[in-house]
């Protein structure tokens, strides 16, 4: 299904993401400094491309298609996505919460920030994992040929509106600098 490998292809972007947040977070509270200008391409690129646009493809289209499908949004593993997705956007609100502070040294700051980085890290990994191996799985269990393209319509509605012209090429190549940024 083309819906499910976009998804999974975006997946492989977060997971680059992870591993320069991972390194900001181990730099914020080992070595006691948070890149102001990095920090603030970390949290777009969280809030917009992981959540504004691969969340909300999952949350806006897919879940309901895979409930409407008949997979239970309460007790299964939709609930327990969109659960994640929010504690995913608590942990990046305390992010930019203390980022300011953070980046000019203050330790509690660099406590807050380095610890809500490596949780939330943590979290996507593990939902991602969870996605891939449970979730996406599933969708291609009960979605029909009609229900991919369908979604695979919404998804170029959602990048087109939220996103912008070239604004997911922006986010890869921003990605790509976190991980290899040291410091």
């Amino acid at each position: 299904m083309r819906a499910i490998e976009e998804l999974m292809q975006e997946h492989r972007v977060i997971e680059v993401v992870l591993t320069g947040l991972e390194r900001m977070g181990h730099g914020a509270t080992e070595d006691g400094e948070v890149n102001q200008a990095m920090g603030e391409k970390a949290v777009e690129i969280l809030r917009n491309f992981v959540d504004r646009c691969h969340h909300a493809k999952e949350e806006q289209h897919l879940f309901p298609w895979m409930a409407a499908r008949g997979v239970p949004r309460e007790g299964g593993p939709l609930e327990v996505m969109l659960h994640e997705h929010e504690q995913g956007r608590h942990h990046v609100g305390m992010m930019v919460r203390v980022l300011p502070g953070a980046s000019r040294g203050d330790t509690e700051a660099l406590r807050v920030f380095g610890a809500h980085a490596r949780s939330y890290a943590r979290l996507l990994r593990q939902h991602i994992g969870r996605e891939d191996g449970v979730l996406y799985p599933m969708a291609e269990r009960v979605l029909t040929a009609e229900d991919d393209q369908h979604l695979v319509k919404a998804f170029e509605a959602i990048e087109r509106e939220e996103m912008g012209e070239g604004v997911h090429g922006k986010y890869h190549r921003w990605a790509h600098d976190l991980a290899g940024h040291r410091g």
